[in-house]
């Protein structure tokens, strides 16, 4: 069985380390985990692990968040996976930092990535990991604070966090949607 984890960011020095690229994040601290490497490829970065028998090819959009449905539609149909088996990351303005949230569908919430992928697709009944990056940002300022720089705190507590979402995502691909909702919701 094969898997679809894409992670959702923008590409560019400017965007890295950005509480809007937390989906870059977590699947550069999975593949460092698992101890392989992204490839340059049509539509983004990609990089691929075994767990348990599961095939799960990672993938960082090239595309900007604005356009990150071309990439998933994309991989979908090269690695003919289907839709119950992607898994998109992202993060959550409304759970606090850290926190993490899988849900089997929803609406974007206002993300842009999130909405894209939804036209694109056609369907908000797709899998996706909401990780929490806070609100903590006054009237006005929710773009400046979303693709702005983590805090030293934040920072600090990161890798454990990723490491996480790595075995939530694990989870996913071996358990099931319900077991990983179960087993990693506000974890």
């Amino acid at each position: 069985m094969k898997y679809l984890v894409v992670g959702l960011g923008n590409i560019g020095s400017e965007y890295e380390n950005t509480r809007h690229n937390i989906g870059f994040n977590v699947l550069d601290a999975l593949a460092k985990a698992s101890n392989i490497f992204f490839d340059t490829n049509r539509y983004g970065s990609t990089a691929e692990i075994s767990h348990k028998g599961r095939k799960i090819l990672l993938v960082k959009p090239s595309t900007y968040m604005n356009l990150s449905g071309m990439a998933v539609r994309y991989y979908m149909q090269l690695e003919k996976i289907p839709i119950e088996n992607v898994l998109i990351i992202t993060d959550d303005l409304a759970l606090p930092f850290g926190k993490i949230r899988i849900k089997p569908k929803g609406s974007d919430g206002g993300h842009n990535g999130l909405k894209h992928i939804q036209m694109i697709l056609g369907t908000d009944v797709y899998a996706r990991l909401r990780f929490g990056i806070g609100s903590e940002f006054s009237k006005g300022k929710q773009v400046d604070y979303v693709l702005g720089q983590w805090s030293s705190e934040e920072n600090a507590s990161l890798p454990l966090r990723l490491e996480v979402c790595g075995e939530a995502i694990k989870c996913f691909a071996t358990a099931g949607l319900s077991v990983a909702m179960n087993a990693y919701n506000n974890k």
